[in-house]
């Protein structure tokens, strides 16, 4: 057989995998074949979810386990050299591995993406791993910590996670960043992505290289700092303390505090006790809070302690007149988004269901002198969406809301945590009755059921560990406005509800970074946002999914909103440079009634008791394959994506026929975000084949059940040419064809079940068709004969 007629796979294994090693590279240790780097995006479509590819090299060579070189993209040999060349180069660009190579079996071609530069090398010229990695510190001008900090290893035990590629990627860079001697680094990942872990392992390898001897990881609530020491941080173990009552001990290497717990009056903060030279490193979590703002607690801090290097890590980074990430940090060191963790299947997918009230969308003005519930005189005007629940309150609209939210748990899974976003604590404290009233079955098997969690209530705050927590069943609903919007690591949040006006961008993607964390072993596979005021229109605003523009000069006359906390959101927890005296999490300071003004009685709310609200529309929007929300209807969506790939039923009929496997069709419109199953599901028609669902949505063709089509084999009677018990084969293959669809009867798989072993061995039963080919013809011309079945 000459070279031409070879698979890649003989291409790779007959001469591609013996030139790697043959040149040293470890079979074992060193060469990752077929490399999966993405976990496959999740498609959701209605209830129902699958997993598309995920993207996967031929060959990654590492010459460490943290540090891949070399990219290899095989093809056969009726291809040239190069033909995988681009292919590899977007894969390494997304790695981080700056070679790449591309072969055929004749030879190889390189290209360095340090320098540029492309040759050819012929098989036996395959660089040695030594080589490569001599050439590399060549390329790039390693200095010795440079060198010392590369080849450090991660840390790793049987139990501890290995890091994904994105991971490995921001940890390398960040910690080639700090060798080389940049003093401010900035890293923005989603929420839900490991940011926690990624900077437990810049640290650890940092520490272990001897490059960084004292370090300070700060963080603003106590809930960051216990679930760090506890779970990431933990293999630091007696070298780690957590800083409490102000009080700092020299003997550490790794501390751990609130910045509240450091901060202090004006030259009596406890950070004092230490010189200004004692750290080396402090990494700051959710560095998009205090520490972006020139005039924070935070950068008194940091400004004594200039001298160490500054890591700065959030989801996301704050940039207005008053605030700037990359003004203090420098622009990112690296990026992970939520559109790049949703594609690459490391995060959540999630659709949106719009909710109008009428209230909302037409507003609502009293009459002169109108009162409210209390004796208060309403003010004359129109009131809309941003003054519900935070001047005036329709109460009929709390319960709407409520409704609503507890239908929606009722359609899905009444016990799908559940994090309802409200105005204030007044409004929380409001909801969480109406919420009590709609599940009074639920709320009397469990009170925690549902439960107030905000900044005032300590028993709410008590059960914040529970929600968390994805073996606890309780609390099932947890109403709050700002405690949990960041922070809290919520893996198992099913549904957000929003019923907050929402204006910071900052924050909205706090709150949306609260489901987007995947728990599959739990069957968290994605997460659902009940919409009530509209604040999903910012998923459209391209700063959703990117880094904000530098801060530019505005105007006076320019409106100006603390940054993650919009002028109308300020009324619950403590802004970000408040301190509490005990350096706990934020405590909100006074507690506000929200009934009356200070000074002369007024209310801060009106409360209206006798005004009727409606829903005026419902919308549900899912993501596509681009990551933008669709608000097509499923059916719609469907028949479009299927138009895409074949415009007309004479492209899909030819493919369907020639396909070797009728599933590879149906993976690739899956692969496009099509769910066949999902589209059965909202049309009823659970009975009804793949292929006929596809020609009567694109081509409007008349479908056949999947039964209607296996009746209609049997009675054209083809079968009775084969032996009987190939006959007897070839029915009982029918039969699962009419259960399970065209993919059960393509796999040689199915001769294993139940059904066929009265029959034989599935050795006996390809043996009765003359073999594995007569076996693979029959089955190939009994799909003609379904397909032709009318």
């Amino acid at each position: 057989m000459g070279k031409s007629q070879l698979s890649e796979e003989d291409i790779k294994a007959r001469y591609i995998t013996p030139a790697v090693t043959q040149s040293g590279w470890d079979l074992q240790k060193q060469i990752r074949f077929e490399y999966s780097f993405t976990a496959g995006r999740i498609i959701l479509r209605g209830n129902l979810t699958a997993r598309g590819k995920p993207k996967r090299a031929d060959y990654v060579l590492f010459y460490k386990n943290n540090f891949p070189l070399a990219i290899i993209e095989a093809k056969d040999n009726n291809h040239s050299i190069g033909s995988g060349l681009q292919q590899g180069i977007d894969y390494a660009e997304i790695l981080d591995v700056p070679y790449v190579y591309s072969s055929n079996g004749d030879a190889f071609v390189e290209q360095n993406l340090i320098t540029g530069e492309v040759r050819e090398l012929m098989l036996d010229e395959f660089p040695s791993p030594d080589e490569l990695y001599n050439r590399y510190r060549y390329d790039k001008g390693l200095s010795e910590t440079e060198e010392k900090a590369l080849l450090e290893p991660y840390y790793y035990d049987r139990n501890y996670k290995t890091p994904r590629y994105y991971q490995r990627v921001a940890i390398n860079r960040t910690v080639d960043a700090v060798a080389k001697g940049q003093d401010r680094v900035l890293l923005v990942s989603a929420t839900g992505t490991g940011k926690t872990f990624m900077t437990f392992q810049m640290i650890y390898r940092l520490w272990k290289a001897g490059i960084k001897k004292k370090i300070l990881f700060v963080a603003d609530r106590n809930v960051l700092v216990d679930q760090t020491m506890t779970g990431d941080f933990k293999p630091f173990q007696n070298k780690m303390t957590k800083i409490t009552n102000k009080q700092l001990d020299s003997s550490y290497e790794i501390y751990l505090g609130l910045y509240q717990q450091l901060s202090g009056d004006d030259g009596e903060e406890a950070f004092r006790q230490f010189q200004p030279n004692f750290f080396d490193l402090i990494v700051i979590d959710e560095c998009h809070r205090g520490s972006a703002k020139e005039d924070s607690n935070w950068r008194k801090l940091l400004d004594y302690f200039s001298n160490a290097t500054h890591i700065g890590c959030t989801a996301t980074p704050v940039e207005t007149n008053e605030a700037s990430s990359v003004s203090y940090f420098g622009e990112p060191i690296y990026e992970y988004s939520l559109k790049q963790g949703i594609d690459d299947g490391f995060l959540a997918p999630y659709k949106v269901i719009r909710v109008g009230l009428d209230r909302d969308l037409e507003g609502y003005r009293p009459e002169s002198g109108k009162q409210d519930k209390y004796g208060f005189e309403i003010e004359d005007r129109e009131y809309n969406v941003k003054d519900y629940d935070r001047q005036l309150v329709i109460e009929d609209r709390t319960k709407v809301v409520a409704k609503k939210i507890t239908e929606f748990l009722k359609k899905t899974d009444r016990y799908s945590k559940t994090i309802v976003f409200c105005v204030d604590i007044e409004h929380a404290e409001r909801m969480r009755q109406a919420l009590i009233n709609e599940n009074k079955d639920l709320y009397t098997k469990d009170s925690r059921y549902i439960m107030r969690i905000t900044g005032d209530n300590a028993e709410g705050k008590s059960q914040l560990d529970n929600f968390i927590d994805e073996e606890s069943t309780y609390p099932v609903i947890a109403v709050t406005s700002k405690l949990m919007t960041t922070g809290v690591d919520a893996k198992m949040c099913r549904v957000i509800a929003l019923d907050n006006s929402i204006s910071s961008m900052t924050e909205f993607k706090q709150i949306i970074g609260r489901g987007t964390r995947l728990l599959e072993e739990y069957g968290k596979t994605h997460f659902s946002i009940l919409d009530f005021r509209n604040a999903s229109r910012l998923f459209a605003d391209p700063a959703f999914d990117g880094t904000p523009e530098a801060v530019q000069d505005v105007s006076n006359e320019d409106e100006m909103s603390e940054p993650g906390v919009s002028e109308e959101d300020e009324s619950e927890d403590t802004p970000p440079d408040h301190t509490t005296n005990d350096g706990g999490d934020f405590e909100g300071g006074t507690e506000d009634t929200g009934f009356f003004e200070d000074d002369d009685e007024e209310p801060k709310k009106y409360f209206v008791g006798d005004v009727k609200v409606e829903v005026l529309s419902e919308r549900v929007q899912y993501l596509d394959k681009d990551g933008k929300l669709i608000t097509e209807s499923l059916v719609d969506y469907t028949k479009k994506n299927i138009l895409e790939q074949y415009a007309n039923l004479d492209d899909f009929l030819r493919s369907w026929t020639n396909a070797d496997k009728k599933q590879a069709i149906i993976d690739e419109l899956q692969d496009g975000g099509v769910l066949l199953d999902a589209v059965r599901e909202e049309l009823g028609q659970p009975g009804l084949d793949d292929f006929d669902l596809i020609c009567h949505l694109a081509y409007d063709k008349p479908p056949l059940t999947k039964q209607e089509r296996a009746e209609n084999v049997k009675k054209k009677g083809y079968i009775y040419e084969y032996s009987e018990t190939a006959q007897y084969v070839l029915e009982a293959l029918l039969d699962k064809y009419a259960d399970d669809g065209i993919k059960e009867i393509e796999d040689t798989k199915v001769l294993q079940l139940k059904e066929f072993a009265k029959i034989g061995s599935p050795l006996k039963i390809v043996n009765e068709f003359g073999g594995k080919s007569g076996y693979k013809k029959a089955v190939k011309e009994l799909e003609n004969e379904i397909y032709d079945a009318q």
